[in-house]
């Protein structure tokens, strides 16, 4: 599948025209809760709105296995972005020279206060990216709700084999392994007052982890993204012309595009790592933010989500994964010892993905349509409604939760001929720690094992990660429309 856009361009010009400015409506707008993949945990899961009735587990129905795919927790801006924050105080400055010499004293007034000798929170830093305080929290109390809310499946004593936790070689993805880790088996051991133990995580090479880094080991998918990357860029300049010239118009600086992009991201470090949501996030009204969040949405879309069928089918290899440690956890009802959890830990980029796989957040409708390889519109822009937001799909410490029940089958049709009960098993999921709907299962967020395989699941093994990366893409010819099914070929180049 692909996208594409060359009306939409000139469509979102004229739409985007008139920005309106704030009315007292917008005073409860949360702007924390607007910033896409930025968006911190527990805003995320405060968003809810609680639309969808969750299925009713039977008494007699009891949790054998617990897969986790999840995001790390917060973390620090990257040594690049760090840099680009330090680049944004120098021109600032260099605005605001410019608007004292030239602007009257009451255009000055507009110009908000903090904005003279800003400097960024982490100027002077040489490196970025690391888990913070918020991420380990994030992920420690994700750890202790788990263990809470499925006992049965943490009251054995800790094994490698029994809990396998698995993180990516990044370090903000294994410091959250191990965060989580904490929270789990707190209070199981003998280490320090909080009574901790020791536990395994377990990395594979990044230059081999198909599993967690699929997005770096698929070569397919780098030469996809590299080619799509301008469009998305493109997509979003209309928007960031807009809203420069409203902000100049505003507060009577020179903002160019690139300040507003940077601007923007200023904003979501600010309002997502240290709580301050009246300095660069108050220079956007809410519905300047409110069309910033949707390109950011719309990047995670045609670059990790429904996009294109490359950004999740090449994660096939984490769904027959998943799919393999509960066929082995329901081998081992039968006799032995079996893997009570599989908990991994990795990026937006793993995440989104496999969400996709699931076929989560999508209407009946687009669900048939990824099973038949079909392109998707993009997610409509505000402020029409869409399923599709960064801040659900995947904020930080985001993750997909599939749990494996074991049920007592009914009467006469479940039994076998020796009058033995036949056990039935489901798939429960959970997105973010709540129960989401899957279209393959009929809407349902407990879905019979068999039924899950079926329909969610056996539609995307037609496809091996060899087939969708171990040969290179053929990219089309240039400007192909990002809303319009491109005609991808695959060429058999070593890679």
């Amino acid at each position: 599948m692909a996208i594409a856009f060359p009306a939409l361009l000139l469509a979102l010009l004229l739409s985007s025209s008139h920005l309106p400015l704030s009315s007292p409506a917008d005073e409860a707008f949360d702007v924390r809760r607007h910033l896409s993949t930025v968006t911190r945990y527990d805003v995320a899961t405060e968003a809810y709105d609680g639309s969808f009735s969750p299925s009713t587990i039977h008494d007699g129905c009891r949790p054998i296995h617990l897969n986790l795919v999840a995001r790390h927790g917060t973390r620090a801006p990257t040594k690049k972005r760090i840099k680009e924050l330090d680049r944004l105080a120098i021109h600032l400055d260099s605005l605001l020279s410019d608007a004292k010499q030239k602007a009257g004293k009451d255009s000055l007034q507009k110009i908000p206060a903090w904005l003279w000798g800003w400097q960024s929170p982490w100027k002077g830093r040489e490196r970025g990216g690391e888990l913070i305080s918020k991420g380990e929290e994030e992920l420690y109390k994700l750890g202790t709700r788990v263990k809470e809310r499925f006992p049965q499946l943490f009251d054995e004593e800790y094994h490698p084999d029994t809990f396998r936790i698995m993180a990516t070689q990044v370090p903000r993805a294994s410091a959250s392994a191990v965060a989580f880790g904490m929270g789990i088996f707190a209070g199981r051991g003998s280490l320090g007052p909080g009574q901790h133990r020791s536990f395994s995580v377990i990395s594979e090479s990044r230059a081999s982890d198909i599993h967690l880094r699929f997005f770096d080991t698929c070569e397919t998918y780098k030469e996809f993204r590299t080619s799509k990357e301008p469009d998305v860029e493109k997509m979003k300049e209309p928007i960031f012309d807009q809203i420069a010239s409203s902000l100049s118009s505003r507060y009577h600086l020179n903002f160019t595009r690139q300040d507003i992009s940077t601007l923007w991201f200023l904003c979501k470090q600010e309002a997502s790592l240290l709580d301050i949501t009246n300095q660069a996030c108050g220079l956007f009204n809410p519905s300047e933010v409110s069309l910033l969040e949707w390109t950011d949405d719309i990047e995670v879309f045609v670059l990790k989500g429904y996009g294109e069928s490359v950004n999740y089918r090449m994660g096939v290899p984490l769904l027959q994964d998943v799919v393999h440690s509960m066929e082995q956890a329901i081998s081992a009802e039968e006799g032995g010892t079996s893997e009570k959890a599989r908990l991994r830990f990795a990026h937006a980029e793993t995440v989104v993905p496999f969400t996709c796989l699931l076929g989560l957040f999508l209407e009946g409708p687009e669900f048939e349509k990824i099973q038949r390889e079909q392109p998707l519109s993009l997610p409509p822009k505000p402020p029409q409604r869409r399923n599709w937001r960064g801040s659900s799909v995947a904020p930080f410490a985001g993750n997909n939760m599939l749990v494996l029940y074991q049920c007592p089958g009914n009467t006469s049709n479940d039994r076998l001929s020796s009058g033995v009960q036949r056990n039935q098993y489901f798939v429960h999921v959970l997105h973010n720690e709540i129960p989401i709907p899957m279209p393959g299962c009929g809407q349902r967020d407990f879905c019979q094992f068999e039924v899950f395989k079926e329909r969610i699941v056996n539609p995307h093994l037609k496809h091996d990660f060899n087939s969708v990366c171990g040969m290179k893409l053929k990219m089309p010819e240039a400007n192909c429309p990002l809303q319009k099914p491109c005609s991808f070929t695959k060429s058999r180049e070593a890679v």
